[in-house]
């Protein structure tokens, strides 16, 4: 995740409502136990209701399968040479959800390289990719967005968008052993907005970053798009966390499997080919 302000934005009144509705413990400050900013998330959100409705747009299916509280892992693919999977997650959770909930990320280590963003995300909700933070996050009935692809699913290339690579594991042990669902989720629509050519991995380690990319019209700025992002009933998995790693890895592949009929679905409703009431989200 790369999510960083870097200039002061007035918040939105409205905005400024659903911020006071997240279930989140702000004290007499607006801060909570994390450092997450109450203010800040005005801002923030006021910046990207903008950007998830005047230059994207997003059609969400399934909505009703993201639990209203309690803690929950929304686990989905990656998609679009930059994380904007993410940001328009972060957008539906807290614009079309009911009560509004935070989604809160890990956001890639590389980013606590840079001067300040670590501080920034942080008050935003998004914190380094630690085990400890995601343990935390849980157990204090947060909803955790987790991409298990990590970088490797960034650096698609527009013709691979919609496809999957290896999933790390870590995240069906953190399942397992805080007892949070698993609701599979499904973004199309990255390789549409970032259609990449190529990933400037030198470039990227100078700037002390994973890569650069290179889209088809060279400029790295993603084009307005819709993105399809679906939503699949939630998977509850049973084990300690502590099973050996063929088991996880089965719990992985029973995961990446409901994504990767998601995505299927998603690509068909994007296609023209299937209708959004024909959509099998699961019970």
């Amino acid at each position: 995740m790369r999510l960083v302000l870097t200039a002061p934005i007035p918040t939105d009144p409205a905005v400024a409502e659903r911020v006071a509705r997240l279930d989140l413990p702000f004290n007499r400050y607006g801060i909570d136990p994390y450092g997450v900013d109450q203010a800040e998330l005005g801002r923030f959100f006021t910046a990207l209701q903008w950007l998830s409705t005047k230059y994207f747009h997003v059609d969400p299916y399934g909505l009703e399968h993201v639990p209203p509280s309690g803690p929950a892992m929304l686990v989905g693919n990656h998609s679009g040479g930059v994380a904007i999977d993410g940001a328009m997650i972060l957008a539906t959770c807290f614009f079309r959800l009911d009560p509004p909930r935070l989604a809160q990320g890990m956001a890639d280590k590389f980013i606590s390289k840079i001067p300040g963003a670590s501080q920034v995300s942080a008050r935003v909700g998004q914190f380094t990719g630690l085990p400890e933070h995601a343990e935390r996050l849980l157990r204090d009935d947060r909803l955790l967005m987790v991409f298990p692809e990590g970088a490797r699913g960034t650096a698609k290339l527009a013709h691979e968008a919609d496809s999957l690579v290896r999933f790390g594991t870590g995240f069906v042990r953190l399942a397992l052993k805080t007892g949070a669902p698993i609701v599979p989720t499904a973004f199309l629509g990255g390789g549409d907005a970032l259609p990449t050519i190529a990933n400037l991995r030198g470039l990227g380690k100078l700037l002390g970053m994973p890569y650069v990319p290179v889209p088809r019209y060279l400029l790295p700025v993603p084009r307005p798009t819709t993105f399809q992002l679906l939503f699949g009933a939630p998977m509850r998995l049973e084990g300690t966390g502590d099973e050996d790693d063929a088991t996880i890895a089965g719990q992985v592949h029973r995961v990446r499997e409901r994504i990767a009929w998601l995505i299927e679905q998603g690509r068909a409703l994007r296609d023209g080919y299937l209708p959004a009431d024909e959509l099998e989200l699961g019970a």
